[in-house]
């Protein structure tokens, strides 16, 4: 049987519209239309980095430029819309999601408390069960708030004090949950203070988790490996992952398709049988401004393979040995990725150091305006009342 070959361009379409950047930025950005941004990305990465914005609000402004960073704090917060845990990172999650994170919360609790353990802490339950009762008793808390008398380097698993290696591990096995953060620190309580009763009450098997993570994924990555369903919510195993795309195959669930790269190579992927109907029109020519961890790029080399894009953060690189900058974002148009800014919030200023256009991208008159047009939506979302383009910018 002929597999079909999904074309690089159409490859291109599928994999934007699904990732909610085919179409242009608008809408309300908050309520239930933020809430459906999420639900079709799936997650929203977490990240403190604020060089201009943190990486979360960046990811839904490109998407939703009327957004501002209150209306997800209400989702998280006020609504209990979305909660916040893991996938491969921290993250925004749909409040749906969660009778599914059950499997991981229980996955995480046997292998940290084998960390702690071989860490040589002979206390561990009674430094759980010290810290749940804090909270029990004494309601919500930081990692501040715990620990005051303890001494780093004690046990834990980041060179944490006890006690906030507890939170962690309690946090991470499900018992406790982030209420709330307040600047960038994670507030913790109890879960069922937390979680809606429909969704803490709810259960499933591990058997339907494996489904629901295979399928959901492939639904937002539109063709895929094995290996990068796993990857997706890091949520099941490449063994779990390769038997679910193997028995979906022979039960007619997927198909196998021929995904063409930038550069003409194909990789054998998995898909829905209509696929190719799904196939979109171009994305708007629209020029915006994307989180290096934006869900479209988090897979580096799945970025690199679509979009001929290569990129890496360079926040641990000696400023020396950086080939463009501490953090450099991403500048995609219609389709294509056709460079890289380097920008930083300076006081009330946004401050544009450099833009490096891809190779074979020509920044004439009517590209460099749209640039410089997002650039000025940038600032006003970043709270800045001027830019200030260095001299020579434009590299």
């Amino acid at each position: 049987m002929t597999v079909p070959v999904l074309p690089n361009g159409t490859a291109r379409h599928l994999f934007l519209a699904k990732h909610g950047l085919a179409g242009r930025p608008s809408g309300a950005g908050k309520g239930a239309d933020l809430k459906a941004v999420i639900d079709g990305l799936g997650f929203v990465q977490l990240d403190s980095v604020n060089t201009f914005a943190r990486a979360h609000d960046l990811i839904l402004w490109s998407r939703r430029q009327q957004y501002r960073p209150q209306a997800l704090q209400h989702l998280l917060h006020r609504d209990r819309q979305v909660f916040e845990h893991w996938t491969h990172d921290a993250a925004v999650i749909p409040m749906e999601s969660f009778a599914h994170w059950r499997l991981r919360f229980a996955r995480d609790e046997a292998r940290l408390a084998s960390r702690w353990r071989n860490d040589r802490r002979d206390d561990f339950h009674a430094k759980i069960d010290e810290v749940l009762r804090r909270i029990s008793d004494g309601g919500a808390c930081t990692s501040g708030d715990v620990g005051s008398d303890e001494s780093r380097g004690s046990g834990g698993w980041w060179d944490w004090h006890p006690s906030k290696t507890a939170l962690e591990y309690l946090w991470r096995s499900g018992q406790l949950s982030v209420v709330r953060r307040e600047g960038f620190t994670k507030v913790y309580d109890l879960t069922e203070r937390v979680i809606p009763a429909e969704h803490l009450n709810r259960r499933h098997h591990p058997e339907e988790t494996i489904d629901w993570c295979c399928a959901s994924a492939l639904d937002r990555l539109g063709f895929a490996t094995s290996g990068e369903l796993a990857a997706f919510w890091d949520h099941v195993t490449p063994a779990e992952a390769k038997a679910w795309c193997t028995v979906a195959l022979a039960e007619g669930r997927v198909i196998e398709v021929d995904v063409e790269g930038v550069d003409g190579k194909r990789r054998r992927s998995f898909a829905w049988p209509d696929v190719m109907d799904g196939a979109t029109a171009p994305p708007a020519p629209r020029l915006r401004i994307l989180s290096p961890f934006d869900p479209a790029l988090r897979d580096r080399k799945r970025a690199e393979r679509l979009f001929g894009f290569h990129y890496r953060i360079e926040i641990f690189v000696p400023a020396p040995q950086r080939t463009y900058g501490y953090y450099v974002f991403p500048v995609m148009e219609g389709d294509r990725i056709i460079g890289r800014i380097d920008m930083k919030r300076q006081a009330d200023i946004l401050a544009v150091r450099a833009f490096w256009p891809e190779l074979g991208v020509k920044l004439g008159a009517g590209r460099l305006r749209a640039l410089q047009q997002e650039l000025e939506r940038a600032a006003s979302f970043g709270g800045c009342r001027a830019l200030d383009y260095a001299e020579g910018w434009i590299r």
